[in-house]
């Protein structure tokens, strides 16, 4: 598999959500609720609300992506709990990949209820996605699979499955990581992947 990867490490993550806080900013759009789409919108959806004093912080869940590997259907199930009518909501994802989340995520919102105004951001907008955030931090012209530090042995250890044949060995995995997809990782990391793959060989599969 020839999929190019970026890794994104945890201080440049929250540089990036303070870029994006400050075109937040810049537009004078104040949220009341920040809704994070689970599980990608998580960690930037609390920082969000950390720099906005946002105390009400909402998600419910889509399945989109299993790993590395997209679904054929996008669909929210875990529905969104809290009632935003008349609120000036923010929509959060981790990234705007082909679009697919952020325009299910949004049908379901104004499904459940009547916001005030809703607006949507993401750490990264892939100019091949069909949906443009109202708000991003970085724009990624060039597709690559982007690694957040919150899923890193999630999206590691897909890499690893996908080898075939699996190659002997820490260092070797690392080699193979670089020339297919770009990314260097340290023979630490190395080994807590194949401690996820061991640890969750036993666990039966996913719905």
């Amino acid at each position: 598999m020839q999929l190019r990867a970026e890794l994104i490490s945890w201080a440049r993550f929250y540089g990036l959500c303070r870029c994006l806080v400050a075109t937040i900013d810049a537009s004078g759009f104040r949220p009341e609720v920040i809704v994070a789409i689970a599980r990608g919108g998580y960690m930037p959806a609390r920082i969000l609300a950390d720099f906005f004093g946002v105390m009400e912080l909402a998600t419910f869940r889509i399945e989109h992506y299993r790993r590395t590997q997209k679904r054929a259907v996008t669909r929210v199930t875990d529905p969104l709990t809290v009632d935003v009518t008349g609120r000036r909501v923010l929509l959060v994802d981790d990234v705007s990949d082909s679009g697919d989340t952020f325009e299910a995520a949004i049908h379901h919102i104004n499904e459940r209820s009547t916001p005030a105004e809703l607006r949507t951001a993401a750490i990264h907008h892939k100019i091949v996605s069909l949906y443009t955030p109202d708000f991003f931090a970085a724009r990624v012209k060039t597709w690559r699979w982007i690694i957040y530090p919150w899923a890193l042995m999630e999206d590691l250890t897909g890499f690893v499955e996908a080898m075939k044949p699996r190659p002997e060995g820490a260092p070797a995995m690392v080699d193979r990581l670089q020339r297919e997809h770009g990314i260097r990782v340290s023979q630490a990391v190395m080994r807590d992947v194949l401690a996820t793959l061991e640890r969750t060989a036993t666990r039966p599969p996913d719905p």
